[in-house]
């Protein structure tokens, strides 16, 4: 059973683009099919108060955020700060991480 991937966005955030082709790139390299991806627009602090939303881009497969956020990282319309593995900030999820998370939930 292929995984379901969700890339959940906000307009306002220019790295939410980016961080999409990232992530196809990388589904289509693990063997995952285009199906399995939903790509959600957040519209309002409602919505993202209901998803669960930590800004954009998000990045979940089969529910669980690649990079779970912190009780310090907000819920909300805004754009999301990923801590890279090698220390850096950064407005885009670390390819690796997606990378792991694909592969952890295909088997």
């Amino acid at each position: 059973m292929e995984p379901v991937v969700e890339f959940l966005w906000w307009e306002e955030c220019p790295s939410w683009e980016p961080a999409l082709e990232i992530l196809r790139e990388e589904m289509e390299a693990a063997g995952i099919g285009e199906e399995s991806l939903r790509v959600t627009e957040i519209g309002s602090e409602a919505e993202a108060e209901r998803r669960g939303f930590p800004g954009s881009p998000t990045i979940r497969v089969q529910g669980v955020d690649i990079q779970p956020p912190g009780p310090e990282d907000p819920i909300g319309l805004t754009c999301r700060v990923y801590r890279r593995r090698d220390g850096r900030i950064s407005p885009l999820p670390d390819r690796e991480a997606i990378k792991d998370a694909l592969r952890g939930r295909t088997g």
